[in-house]
């Protein structure tokens, strides 16, 4: 994944969205968390495109987003995915549409570190000849 940039939904300008830094809003969690139905989460959207040459997104389009890349983006940065702006990513042959979330702000504030930078997977084989990866930045 490359080309990281800051991207700006126009509901953020909503009143249900509280801008708390540059590219970081406070707004209740679209899912039960901690099973409080009122659960603030931090949240931040960004845009990305997929590297078909990297291991894991050899097929990967903004219609089919690849679970590997996306779900090291999540371990990684203690995140979760809010929103998958399906109308954007529909109509959008090369850019990806994501929303991403965290009950911490300090993992959005972690996340948004990838602006301008590469993530990406490297396949390697375990000693029984079981297939990993680790994921890159750069």
């Amino acid at each position: 994944m490359k080309n990281f940039k800051n991207y700006t939904p126009e509901k953020y300008a909503g009143n249900d969205f509280q801008e708390i830094e540059e590219g970081i809003y406070k707004t209740k969690s679209p899912y039960k968390i901690r099973l409080s139905e009122n659960q603030e989460i931090f949240v931040t959207s960004l845009t990305f495109e997929f590297e078909p040459e990297r291991y894991g997104e050899e097929d990967a389009s903004p219609q089919d987003i690849p679970q590997t890349p996306i779900e090291g983006i999540l371990d990684e940065f203690s995140v979760f995915v809010t929103d998958f702006y399906d109308e954007l990513n529909e109509t959008s042959e090369t850019i990806c549409y994501q929303e991403f979330g965290s009950t911490d702000l300090k993992d959005i504030q972690k996340l948004r570190t990838l602006i301008g930078k590469r993530f990406y997977a490297v396949s390697y084989t375990g000693k029984h000849r079981e297939e990993y990866y680790n994921m890159v930045i750069e």
